[in-house]
């Protein structure tokens, strides 16, 4: 490699690990203290996209728990408190199933919204549509859906 190549090599790597070290301007999110949620967001998308989600936390407990996702006419997902037992509740929560599937659902929130996922779950859902079947948002002041637009 010619010394003008090796040089030109070298400012691009420093370029790319300088960018890397620069701050991004945003501060994190402060740990608000253990999760209060009454949340229920029911809603269906014009591409038949149906979620229809009750979540109900209590100091960072969950007392309840039902969501079932729509996803079109391909499939469903459905899950129950019952079927899962939380094994953390800071910084998120997290249900692990309890037939040792390996399926998890995590309930995270930021100022914006709380968010119910799930991963490792295919065994739940019908028609191959677990990676379809997106994360439900709730509004934390009110507990309706999240308005993803603000």
């Amino acid at each position: 490699m010619t010394r003008p190549a090796r040089l030109a090599a070298l400012l691009a790597v420093a370029a790319v690990v300088g960018a890397c070290a620069l701050p991004s301007g945003r501060t994190p999110i402060r740990d608000a203290g253990p999760l209060e949620l009454q949340g229920r967001c029911s809603q269906t998308e014009m591409d038949g996209f149906r979620e229809d989600a009750r979540l109900l936390v209590s100091r960072g407990s969950v007392q309840a728990l039902e969501w079932d996702i729509q996803v079109g006419r391909r499939g469903s997902c459905r899950f129950r408190l019952a079927d899962f037992r939380q094994v953390r509740s800071r910084p998120h929560i997290e249900l692990q199933a309890l037939d040792r599937s390996g399926c998890k659902l995590l309930v995270y929130q930021d100022p914006r919204r709380v968010t119910l996922g799930h991963a490792g779950c295919a065994a739940r859902c019908t028609g191959g549509v677990h990676d379809e079947a997106w994360p439900v948002m709730f509004d934390p002041r009110t507990g309706g859906c999240a308005d993803l637009n603000r």
